[in-house]
Formats: structure tokens, sequence, C-alpha cells
């Protein structure tokens, strides 16, 4: 049985920090070939789409296009700040490696 990713608390307070919901946006997770793994991540501020997952809490929305969503099963959709900045995050059991900068992986 493949499960759907998971969006933190921490995430979702995030989302709510920078008002996505109030200029009507969700925060959009896909992935997409490229990068220095294979593949990459792509997070932005978008419109969501009906053939979405959308997975909601505290009036915040994150959508996963449906082409995305295999690579993302079981993955954890964090928020996380660090010395180096502030950033999503994004814990995919799926991967069997990554680059440093944590933005591309292979499977």
């Amino acid at each position: 049985m493949t499960l759907p990713p998971t969006v933190t608390p921490r995430a979702f307070e995030r989302l709510a920090e920078i008002g996505a919901s109030s200029q009507g946006k969700a925060l959009r997770v896909a992935v997409e070939g490229g990068g220095c793994s294979g593949f990459q991540y792509e997070i932005a501020l978008d419109d969501a789409t009906d053939d979405d997952l959308k997975l909601e809490a505290s009036g915040e929305t994150v959508v996963i296009d449906s082409v995305s969503l295999p690579f993302l099963a079981s993955a954890v959709i964090d928020f996380t700040e660090e010395l180096i900045g502030a950033r999503f995050v994004i814990q995919n059991p799926n991967a069997t490696s990554s680059c440093g900068c944590g933005t591309s992986f292979s499977m």
C-alpha cells in the first residue's frame, strides 16, 4: 500500500506566516527530471488544480500533482531554519541518494 506524503505542523505554520492562503495560494511540491542526482524538487507557491492531491491543515494547503505523487509516497514535507537559511525540506524514503543541498535525489 502506498501512503501519501505528510506535512508537518511546522510547515503549515510557515505557510500561515507567509500568508499563502490569504494570497489564494498553496505550496506546490513537485518532482521533475534534472538536478545533479537525476530528479529535483520544485517547491513554490502556486494555484491548486482539480487533479492535485491536497493536504490541508490550519487553513493552509500543500498540493502535489499526480505525476509527482509516486515519487513522494510516504515522504515528509517539513520546514527548517538553520544558520544557512530557512527552507521547506523533503524527507523522502524513496530516495536512494541525494545531493548535499537536498534539492535533488535519485531513486
